[in-house]
C-alpha cells in the first residue's frame, strides 16, 4: 500500500511511473500491474504534481533575476501575453510581489482578484462577437503542426462553451503558436488578451474605490 510519509526523490517517482506504465502497456494479463503498485504510482503523481507545481514560480523567479523579460517567459510559459505571463506566476505564487503581506492585505488581494475576474468576464460578454470570429478563424486553420493543431482544437471545443470567457485561456495558448505561419490572427489575438487584461486592471481598481 502506498506510504504516505515516504520521501522519494523526483527523479525516482518519474522512474517508477515510468517503469509502471510501461508494464501497464505491455505485461500479459497474468502479469499485470497490481492494485497496490497503481495506488503507489498515483500516490507518487500527486507528489510530483506538487513538486512540479513548486518549481515553476521558482524558475520563472530565477529567470527573472538573470534579466529575462515577461515578453520573453510568456511562450516558454504558454501565455500569449507578458500580461499574462506575470498573471500566471502571481497565480502560482501568489505572495510574489508583496511577500510580506499580513491577513487582512491577503484578503483584499483576494478581492482584488475576484473582483478582475468579474471584470473581464463582463468584457467577453460584450465582446463575444469579436472573440468568437477570431476563434472561429483559428478553429478552422489547417496544415498545423501537432502542437499546434492541440492548441487549435482546444479553441475549438471551448467555442462550444456558452461563457465567452471560456475562450480566452485557449486563444492566449494558441496565440504564441501562430505567430509563425499566421501573424496577424496572433497580432489579433494578442490585442484581445491585452484587453482583457486592460479589463482586469479596471476591474480591481474599480473595487479599491
Amino acid at each position: 500500500m502506498p506510504k504516505a510519509d515516504s520521501i522519494i526523490p523526483p527523479a525516482d517517482m518519474l522512474r517508477r511511473l515510468t517503469e509502471v506504465l510501461r508494464t501497464r502497456a505491455s505485461a500479459e494479463p497474468a502479469e499485470a500491474v497490481s492494485a497496490d503498485e497503481l495506488l503507489e504510482a498515483l500516490h507518487q503523481l500527486r507528489h510530483l504534481r506538487d513538486s512540479l507545481n513548486a518549481w515553476e514560480p521558482q524558475l520563472i523567479a530565477a529567470a527573472r533575476t538573470a534579466g529575462t523579460s515577461w515578453a520573453q517567459l510568456a511562450p516558454a510559459l504558454g501565455v500569449a501575453t507578458r500580461q499574462a505571463a506575470e498573471r500566471r506566476y502571481l497565480r502560482l505564487h501568489p505572495n510574489a510581489a508583496e511577500p510580506g503581506l499580513n491577513r487582512e492585505q491577503r484578503v483584499q488581494a483576494t478581492r482584488d482578484q475576484r473582483a478582475g475576474e468579474r471584470a473581464v468576464a463582463e468584457w467577453a460578454r460584450h465582446n463575444a462577437a469579436d472573440l468568437r470570429r477570431v476563434a472561429g478563424q483559428v478553429a478552422a486553420l489547417s496544415g498545423l503542426d501537432s502542437r499546434t493543431q492541440a492548441s487549435v482544437d482546444a479553441v475549438h471545443d471551448a467555442l462550444g462553451n456558452n461563457d465567452t470567457t471560456a475562450l480566452l485561456a485557449p486563444l492566449s495558448q494558441a496565440g504564441p503558436q501562430l505567430s509563425g505561419d499566421h501573424p496577424d490572427l496572433a497580432d489579433r489575438i494578442s490585442d484581445l488578451g491585452a484587453r482583457s487584461d486592460e479589463a482586469r486592471q479596471s476591474g480591481r481598481e474599480r473595487k479599491r474605490t
